[in-house]
């Protein structure tokens, strides 16, 4: 059963980028863009090198995806007061709708994922991903798996 749960949870993953993906491409955002916005959304004034360690994705790749949202006018780089040589980003006023739609998009995939499940199933399903998640953020947890060979 361990295989299909990393199964179950990388297509379900999958298919939840790809339905918001297709929703919102008429908006002119893709999932990647989104994950860029509501993060700096949700820390103004976080950094390219934060960004992209919560992002998972290499600092250059976060730089050209900033680059783009700069270009679009959906988020702006400010100087550091407190170090020169770095830039904090912040989403424009002119974001602030683009992310509230998005965000309605996001809810709309989420309730066509998780129709025909009760209000306590929903809890239970959040429940039970939260604590895997936690499984899987706590490094400590994490030995090197050795695994037998039979």
């Amino acid at each position: 059963m361990t295989e299909s749960i990393g199964s179950y949870l990388a297509d379900t993953g999958r298919l939840m980028r790809k339905r918001f993906d297709a929703a919102a491409r008429h908006h002119h955002v893709t999932g990647t863009q989104w994950g860029v916005l509501i993060r700096v959304n949700n820390d103004p004034g976080i950094n390219q090198g934060q960004l992209a360690e919560l992002l998972e994705v290499e600092p250059i790749t976060t730089c050209r995806m900033v680059d783009r949202l700069v270009q679009a006018g959906l988020v702006e780089r400010r100087r550091n007061p407190d170090d020169r040589r770095a830039w904090n980003i912040y989403v424009t006023d002119a974001a602030l709708p683009l992310i509230e739609t998005v965000r309605e998009i996001g809810g709309a995939v989420v309730d066509q994922a998780v129709a025909g499940l009760t209000e306590d199933e929903q809890q239970t399903l959040a429940s039970l991903l939260i604590r895997v998640r936690a499984n899987l953020i706590d490094d400590k947890a994490f030995a090197p798996l050795e695994v037998q060979h039979g």
